[in-house]
């Protein structure tokens, strides 16, 4: 698959490299596995020096001596041996850096901590004393959210606020994902469209994945997925539980849930059997895996509260692929994707309300987006997209079929919402249904 979309982020980037020709540059860059954070850096700076350090999980002098190769190669010096370790060799590099312009890209930055963690104060020490005379562009990249925060935003650690910049590499929008299906499936319908979106979340990697397999409808999509050599069987796992650690059941319980449909805290603690308040703070916060929701206009402390998994893919694999794992343990692929697309319509239809607030959100028109319920759970609004500044809100109730939108009904949603509401007084509003036919 050719490499779609990244404009900003590239912009972006070719403006740092620009300014680090005055003055050093520290990038951070983060974003979730698979998102595709190695390959915008890498094509950001093909025409450029750029050194590439990945930080496997190795011995400090082994990750040396595969770094002073890549200096000797790239920049065309001879070191004269291997560095004693990574300070030395990093030391060397901020010296050069002062004659000589370029751009040192780390990725997966946060393994140091398994390699050496007193890197981290060995490299503040090195760039507090260098970095006002030199002319590095410094870029670090790391998957794994929770640590990168700790590394970067916490204020005992040592590279605490060294960073110039902090980029995070978010999935592609809708746009993207229907300019990829034009481009390799120009008869796809809108509902693999939807299915693409529904799977991936536009996570680069796995649309990837599934571009290659050459798999665009939604059977061919669930029939990619599900299957004894595919990646995403195990890919929530892999992504997650180095995030969790030793609680990693607890956590994976607590998603499964929400990806069931049990988005109330006390609905979650009833399934899981203990409270799950600061599970939940650190899933939202140090994670930032699921999000807190409540009714636009809602007061800050109330406790018509409900949790949603932002990840599309997580989502998804939450709601069959682990729900379902002693199926696939047994090897019973034909029955899981029969599961799947039994239950396809239900589960995307909620994508189907994603999809549109991503539609909306990337369209630049609103101030303000957001959903309304009540607390009896009798009225629920899907879509509330409204500008401050004309004072104008489009109010939508969005099905898979437009046979199924009932605008009286939504009417009388609209009149109870109102008079709790009063972020939307003396606004015009614009009552619609969305359906597929609008993707």
């Amino acid at each position: 698959m050719r490499f779609y979309n990244r404009t900003e982020e590239i912009a972006t980037l070719h403006k740092i490299r620009k300014h680090s020709k005055e003055n050093a540059q520290f990038t951070v860059v983060t974003g979730r596995r698979r998102i595709g954070k190695t390959s915008l850096v890498l094509k950001a700076y093909e025409d450029t020096t750029l050194l590439y350090f990945f930080v496997g999980r190795k011995a400090e002098n082994l990750l040396c001596e595969e770094f002073r190769h890549e200096v000797e190669t790239k920049i065309g010096i001879k070191m004269g041996g291997t560095p004693a370790n990574f300070a030395e060799l990093f030391e060397f590099l901020m010296s050069l850096s002062k004659e000589r312009d370029f751009t040192l890209f780390i990725d997966e930055f946060q393994n140091f901590f398994r390699v050496n963690p007193s890197i981290f104060s060995d490299m503040q020490k090195i760039w507090d004393l260098n970095h006002d005379s030199s002319k590095i562009n410094l870029i670090v990249c790391g998957s794994v959210y929770s640590m990168m925060l700790k590394i970067f935003r916490d204020k005992k650690e040592p590279l605490y606020n060294r960073q110039n910049r902090f980029m995070h590499i978010k999935a592609f929008r809708p746009s993207v994902l229907k300019e990829i299906m034009n481009d390799y499936a120009p008869d796809h319908s809108n509902d693999d469209l939807l299915a693409l979106y529904s799977f991936t979340g536009g996570v680069a990697k796995y649309v990837q994945l599934l571009v290659d397999d050459k798999a665009f409808t939604v059977d061919s999509m669930i029939d990619s997925i599900v299957s004894a050599d595919s990646v995403f069987i195990n890919e929530g796992r892999a992504i997650l539980i180095e995030e969790f650690g030793k609680d990693y059941d607890i956590y994976f319980s607590i998603l499964s849930a929400i990806a069931s449909g049990n988005t109330k805290r006390t609905e979650i603690e009833s399934l899981i059997g203990k409270e799950i308040g600061g599970y939940l703070t650190r899933l939202e916060d140090d994670y930032g895996i699921i999000k807190k929701e409540t009714p636009l206009g809602a007061k800050p402390l109330t406790k018509n509260v409900v949790y949603t998994i932002h990840d599309n893919f997580l989502t998804f694999w939450f709601r069959f692929i682990f729900k379902y794992g002693h199926i696939l343990e047994i090897g019973a692929y034909e029955q899981l994707r029969f599961l799947i697309k039994r239950d396809y319509a239900t589960f995307s239809g909620k994508m189907l309300e994603r999809y549109f607030y991503a539609k909306a959100a990337e369209s630049g028109k609103y101030t303000i987006l957001g959903r309304w319920w009540n607390r009896k759970g009798e009225y629920e609004i899907d879509l509330i997209a409204a500008n401050e500044i004309d004072k104008t809100a489009e109010i939508y109730e969005i099905k898979r079929q437009r046979r199924n939108i009932n605008i009286a009904d939504l009417e009388e949603k609209v009149r109870a919402m109102l008079p709790h509401t009063n972020i939307l007084k003396d606004f015009n509003l614009d009552i619609r249904g969305l359906d597929m036919d609008n993707m």
